[in-house]
């Protein structure tokens, strides 16, 4: 399944229930989701995996578990977009 953006524009509480409900697709049907995102919160919840492109190079910069981005030793732009957007 692909999903480009499906929580733009929404609050957070819908957010979070579209998130549950990936999971859920996920785990009843054992089905591959890619995501396209930059909601970070979204990403940290759902994704096993994660390919950060570079804005820069234009090329995949980044693949690893989303959270090793959080990481201070993890690709630096990787991880100034993942910490940088967090809300603590």
């Amino acid at each position: 399944m692909f999903l480009d953006e499906p929580s733009a524009g929404l609050d957070p509480v819908t957010s979070g229930k579209l998130d549950e409900l990936i999971l859920k697709i996920k785990e009843s049907f054992g089905t591959t989701i890619i995501l396209v995102s930059h909601e970070v919160p979204s990403i940290l919840r759902v994704a096993d995996f994660c390919v950060y492109l570079d804005s820069d190079t234009g090329r995949m910069g980044a693949y690893a578990p989303p959270k090793d981005f959080l990481s201070p030793v993890a690709h630096a732009k990787a991880h100034a977009f993942f910490t940088l957007a967090r809300i603590s």
